[in-house]
């Protein structure tokens, strides 16, 4: 069996107008809604359009300045070309008067050389004619010089010969100490041959009585006394700083002392005696001790 329906109770009149009222204040707040949306809208719609007018502006600066750009980068770009143009056609150029100068130096220097070269050959063919001359010059010296060492060797030969006859005249004596004396001298031609002969060394002198003390050799000699008519004469000898007197000697006697200098005594030969004055020599060992 069906169950019967019961309809919903019918609202009152109040209610009713309670609904439309709030009805109509949903209206009135969408349509309220509606204004500010679209005037929010339409302000954003203002702003986009000022954003694109902005955005588009700052494109064509940016397209504008590219452009520029460009140009300016082809110039400078061009410019940069030109001068890498002028530097190589200068670069050949500087090639081109360098390879010109180089062979010019070179030529200079050729001609230099050959010039030098020209005057060397006539420095030395002068040099060789002067050789020439001055060889046959030469050869004429040599040939008197040859003569020169002929005559020279013949003296030589001659003296050789009178100074080995002049040292075979010399004698040996004994000295006033006993002792036997070197080789004795009696005028200066004997004396030079001594020398010669180097056995000894020999310091000739000449002692007046006026004078105080001579130095002779590594002696010291006063004349004190002199006989001219009997040819004898006194002396005083320094040696090693002792004082030995000699007195009364005659003409060439050997008078002999020792020194601290050597094992065989010195020798003074007096060759002349004259009025206070007397000539001889003094004969030294060539071999000295040392002190």
């Amino acid at each position: 069996m069906s169950t019967p329906i019961t309809p919903p109770p019918v609202a009152g009149r109040s209610g009713s107008g309670l609904g439309i009222a709030v009805l109509y204040g949903i209206v009135v707040a969408l349509a309220a809604v509606s204004v500010y949306l679209f005037l929010q809208v339409d302000a954003m719609s203002r702003d986009l359009a000022a954003l694109q007018e902005s955005v588009q502006a700052e494109v064509t600066k940016v397209r504008e300045a590219s452009a520029l750009l460009g140009s300016a980068n082809q110039r400078n770009l061009e410019a940069l070309r030109a001068e890498l143009e002028e530097a190589r056609r200068n670069a050949q150029s500087a090639v081109g008067q360098a390879r010109e100068e180089a062979v010019r130096h070179a030529e200079e220097l050729a001609r230099r050389l050959q010039e030098e070269q020209q005057r060397e050959q006539q420095r030395l063919a002068s040099e060789l004619s002067q050789v020439r001359e001055a060889a046959g010059a030469t050869s004429g010296k040599i040939e008197e010089v040859a003569k020169d060492v002929s005559a020279v060797r013949t003296e030589v030969a001659s003296t050789k010969s009178e100074l080995e006859k002049t040292i075979s005249e010399l004698k040996s004596v004994r000295g006033d100490l006993g002792v036997q004396s070197g080789l004795i001298a009696t005028n200066a031609k004997e004396l030079a041959a001594l020398k010669a002969l180097g056995d000894r060394n020999y310091y000739d002198f000449t002692l007046t009585k006026k004078q105080q003390w001579q130095r002779v050799g590594d002696v010291s000699i006063r004349l004190t006394r002199t006989d001219e008519k009997r040819n004898r004469y006194s002396i005083l000898i320094v040696a090693d700083d002792k004082q030995v007197e000699k007195k009364d000697k005659t003409v060439n006697e050997p008078v002999q002392f020792y020194t601290a200098r050597a094992r065989i005594p010195y020798e003074i030969v007096v060759n002349q005696v004259g009025k206070d004055v007397i000539t001889g020599y003094l004969a030294t060992p060539k071999v000295a001790l040392a002190r």
